[in-house]
This record gives structure tokens, sequence and C-alpha cells, in this order.
């Protein structure tokens, strides 16, 4: 599948798969940032990146981030494929969850994104379910 791109900063790589059976590669920090304790920020990712038609490219957190005291507020982010503009560069949000300032280095791997296909549903709105009551939220019975 082939991905138009677009780097800010061309002295950074560009997004690398760490192995061959990688499903999700990595995005970097652009720029040094400090963020403050309690603090969301926004992380400029250095890339502008349209994802396939049909498809979403959906960011999540790297399993080492709880390391670096960085989360994400939101879980996940989702890129539309409509967005690619000359202005729609991808920012990483990030929450620190401890007492004291977390830096973030230029050229650190902030986040990791992968491309999902996307389908659209079309509303078939009915009066009832032809599915049986499971036992209420949070069950299987």
């Amino acid at each position: 599948m082939k991905v138009k791109i677009k780097r800010i900063d061309k002295s950074l790589p560009l997004p690398e798969y760490q192995t061959a059976g990688a499903c999700a590669f990595d995005l970097y920090a652009r720029e040094d940032t400090e963020v403050q304790s309690k603090e969301v920020k926004l992380i400029p990712s250095n890339l502008i990146i349209e994802a396939p038609p049909g498809h979403a490219l959906i960011l999540a957190p790297r399993s080492s981030s709880p390391k670096t005291g960085l989360s994400f507020p939101h879980s996940i982010g989702i890129i539309d494929n409509d967005y690619c503009g000359p202005e729609d560069e991808i920012k990483i949000q990030v929450y620190n969850f401890t007492d004291n300032p977390v830096k973030v280095e230029r050229g650190q791997r902030i986040a990791q994104g992968m491309f999902v296909r996307i389908d659209r549903g079309e509303w078939q709105e009915t009066e009832e379910m032809n599915n049986k009551t499971r036992g209420g939220f949070g069950t299987t019975s």
C-alpha cells in the first residue's frame, strides 16, 4: 500500500516499522518539549500523512510510554483520510500523569500508528432487535 507523506523537517526520519512483524510504525517528536505535571500538551510529529482511501490512521501510545510519565488522555487518536492539508501536521496529545515535568527530546519516539480499513455504516432504523438479551452491560450470560 502506497501512502503519501510529507515531513516538515527532512532531517528527522520517516516513520519506521521496527520489526518485520510489526503492525504499527513509530512517530517521532519534531521538537524538544517539556510537559508540566498534570498538563495536556500537543507534540508535533513532523508528519502530514494522507491515509489511503477507505482507511484511517490510528495513533496509539507506545508500550513504553508509561515509563516516560506520559499517556494519551483520549486512549487513541484517529486521523481521518482527509486530514492531510498543508497545515495538517499530526500532533500527538499527551498527558503528564507524574508530579514532575517530563522532557520529550527531538527525535524521540512518542507514538505508534497503524492504518485501519474503514467501512461506513448505513443506518437502518428499527423498533425491535433480533438478538436475544445477553443479560446486561458487562455480562456474557
